[in-house]
């Protein structure tokens, strides 16, 4: 009896020390839009729909620690790119999020015009769920989110990486999200690798700094405005600035 308690607690033992939480790293996330969705509908839609790509690529890079993370463009895919006008300076767009003091510091560009955004992080409504999947080489369980009070969020996260993050604005489970889908924004992010040796963090110690300094709730309010006769394309533009 002895025998069989000390093998069961060595088992317990070595199983515990064999799990490793990951607690910083750089992700890069596949980004891809449906555009023809992106479009809508009407007179206007049907015009373009033909003269660009339906799907358009472009990866992202999310450096992390268990404090701060900086999420930012790396490259697209050139074979199937978007024309600029569908994505004006959005390549040119940082999201810093401090973890440690709930607050994040964002540089966006918002019609024509560069903005150094800053808040507290984004709320969200998050929901287990029991489904799973395997992404980029982590087991991940689905949670569901909602946004801006109807813009829901597929999300698949992971705890085994030990940081409350994600792309974007996106936090708030028990690990971190290397799966999202957001179905009114026509848009996925799916995490393709891990790399932990070789990363520069110095970027966690330097938020964005160019542009005009703006608190992110009064440029939002703006922006509503400008956009009300938008339709759809305009609730789609004002989700993805303050995503």
């Amino acid at each position: 009896m002895k025998y069989i308690f000390f093998l069961a607690a060595s088992l317990c033992f070595n199983s515990m020390q064999a799990q490793v939480f990951i607690e910083k790293g750089m992700i890069e996330y596949e980004v891809k839009v449906n555009n023809h969705k992106a479009l809508g509908e009407g007179t206007w839609a049907e015009m373009f729909r033909d003269k660009i790509p339906k799907l358009s690529t472009s990866y992202f890079q999310l450096t992390f620690n268990t404090d701060k993370s900086i999420y930012f463009f790396n490259r697209k895919d050139e074979k199937s790119k978007a024309p600029s006008w569908m994505n004006e300076g959005s390549e040119d767009n940082i999201w810093y999020n401090d973890y440690k003091n709930e607050n994040f510091v964002q540089q966006k560009s918002v019609f024509g015009d560069t903005y150094i955004l800053t808040d507290s992080l984004i709320k969200i409504d998050w929901k287990m769920t029991n489904e799973t999947r395997e992404i980029a080489g982590f087991n991940c369980r689905k949670a569901v989110g909602k946004l801006f009070d109807s813009v829901y969020v597929f999300a698949f996260y992971t705890d085994e990486i030990a940081v409350s993050g994600g792309p974007m604005g996106l936090h708030g489970l028990p690990g971190m999200i290397l799966g999202v889908t957001i179905p009114r924004m026509f848009s996925s992010w799916v995490a393709t690798k891990l790399e932990i040796n070789g990363v520069n963090y110095n970027a966690l110690n330097a938020p964005p700094t160019k542009g005009k300094k703006k608190k992110a709730k009064e440029l939002q309010e703006t922006a509503v405005k400008v956009t009300k006769d938008w339709g759809s394309w305009g609730q789609q533009a004002i989700w993805g600035i303050f995503l």
